[in-house]
């Protein structure tokens, strides 16, 4: 009849659209390996010049002495312990905040204009510049609230820097639970608290574990920050209270690479610094996976 196809046509109708879909699908991996060896072959390179200038100079008194002579010689163990007390004190300000404003976006609060405008509220906060919250933490911690320029008001201001990535990680762990989790802990009797604790949490914790030593590991590798709310230039000596001073590894390679006075003298100080502080920040982020693998395996036993 006229106006219909044979099946012979069709079949090759339908042949040729599948291999069309195959060529396109073929082209977009094509597409996201180059993009993904590209990406791989740049930190690489960043990786290696940082390694092949800074291992040089890792050695034990690197790490574990003071420095001086300008900084020009010792080691960083001030900057390594200052970053280690500050990246503790975010973690105590910005986890416990972090994971009960998730649970109570997510379970507790009722869906409406206010719940949204906090969840953009704090996507937005995700996005603004560092130096930002450095001021902010000017102007609230060591002004207002009276801190000074201390290792407590830097920890602060790190954890407000922390805490939207830490509420949106924990809220999307949260929301990746089935929904009949929490339907058949309430159908067997448990209130509200009791489901959330025994059903949600679980399955939900290790995407939370892994999105708060995410924030934390970026926490630790910022700079503007900390140089307006507690971070010294030079101090050959550890932090004795909350509100001292203290010497941090970003700080301190950002002095060596850009203020020093002589800045060619102390270049391979500034690269065994970054090493260091690159290996801490692997460290968290391995971490964070090693992490994720046990909880997530110990559920699902």
């Amino acid at each position: 009849m006229a106006g219909t196809e044979s099946p012979k046509n069709a079949m090759s109708l339908s042949q040729r659209a599948h291999r069309n879909k195959y060529r396109e699908e073929k082209l977009a991996f094509l597409l996201l390996r180059i993009s993904l060896g590209a990406a791989m072959f740049i930190l690489l390179v960043i990786l290696f010049d940082i390694a092949s200038k800074g291992l040089g100079v890792i050695n034990w008194e690197f790490l574990s002495r003071m420095p001086h002579s300008g900084m020009t010689k010792g080691g960083i163990y001030p900057a390594i312990v200052g970053t280690f007390y500050v990246t503790i004190i975010a973690a105590l300000f910005a986890v416990p905040l972090g994971i009960t404003t998730a649970i109570f976006l997510n379970e507790y609060a009722i869906r409406g204009l206010i719940t949204n405008l906090i969840r953009t509220a704090l996507r937005n906060l995700s996005g603004v510049p560092s130096i930002v919250f450095g001021l902010f933490g000017v102007a609230l911690f060591v002004q207002y609230l009276g801190f000074g320029v201390s290792l407590l008001a830097a920890g602060m201001t790190l954890g407000l820097l922390t805490l939207p990535v830490t509420v949106t990680a924990a809220e999307e762990a949260l929301k990746a639970v089935p929904q009949s989790y929490r339907e058949g802990g309430l159908a067997l009797g448990a209130t509200k608290w009791q489901m959330v604790r025994s059903l949600v949490l679980p399955p939900a914790f290790p995407g939370m574990l892994t999105g708060v030593i995410l924030g934390l590991a970026r926490a630790a590798g910022e700079t503007a920050p900390i140089l307006f709310t507690g971070a010294a230039f030079f101090l050959p000596f550890l932090p004795d209270s909350l509100f001292s001073q203290f010497m941090a590894l970003p700080y301190h390679l950002f002095v060596l690479a850009t203020q020093h006075h002589d800045i060619t003298a102390v270049r391979p100080l500034a690269y065994g610094t970054a090493f260091v502080l690159l290996v801490l920040v692997f460290l968290l982020n391995l971490g964070a996976i090693m992490l994720r693998y046990r909880f997530r395996r110990r559920f699902q036993r």
